[in-house]
């Protein structure tokens, strides 16, 4: 489990086929073999520890779903490990399970805050809500103005600095991961069907 809030900016020092080796200083304290560390949003293990990183082995699966195969030496990512079951809780419950791949659509500066405007897949739109919970590139943000497959998020500069957000820009591709608990709601109110979330299935439920 993972919470969004980025712990450090790392950076992709060697890519060998599904192999990569990242350079970090935060993640590597308390850092084991076996552990898991979210880069990019994406939950990894760690299957080796370098003095100054570690290295990862990132499955088909994962190069299929995320941007993680487009990551190629001096790439800077974001950076979390998995969270504490004593420490405290500061973004939303995520798995490091990215559902797909979107794309920043524009930024825009609104005094102290910038607005993103990102394009989400169909596997991510679906579960967008106002003020509901997204993680892009592994970073805790809130949806606001949801619309079909386009949402916003307003975001402080504290975010940009400490983030890889700082390196991104219209037309960059981006991991996105909907809220878990969102995702168990819609899943459930489908019940396995294929007619959704309808008035009809809701009133019998008992949401009148």
């Amino acid at each position: 489990m993972f919470t969004g809030i980025i712990e450090e900016v790392g950076a992709v020092s060697r890519r060998s086929g599904a192999q990569l080796t990242i350079l970090a200083r935060e993640v590597l304290k308390d850092l084991s073999l076996g552990d898991s560390v979210a880069v990019d949003g994406a939950c990894l293990t760690v299957a080796a520890l370098r003095p100054d990183g570690f290295v990862v082995q990132v499955s088909p699966e994962t190069l299929l779903r995320t941007t993680l195969g487009r990551l190629r030496a001096g790439h800077a990512v974001n950076l979390e490990r998995a969270m504490r079951a004593d420490g405290r809780f500061g973004g939303h419950f995520m798995q490091g399970h990215v559902d797909g791949v979107g794309k920043i659509e524009s930024v825009m500066d609104q005094g102290e805050f910038s607005l993103w405007r990102f394009r989400a897949p169909a596997e991510v739109a679906r579960y967008l809500v106002p003020k509901g919970s997204i993680a892009i590139d592994g970073i805790s943000l809130t949806v606001i103005e949801p619309e079909r497959d386009t949402f916003a998020v307003a975001v402080i500069p504290t975010t940009i600095k400490k983030t890889t957000l700082s390196t991104k820009g219209p037309g960059d591709f981006v991991n996105m991961e909907a809220d878990m608990i969102g995702k168990h709601i819609y899943h459930y109110l489908k019940g396995g069907k294929s007619e959704g979330i309808t008035p009809e299935l809701l009133a019998r439920l008992g949401f009148d």
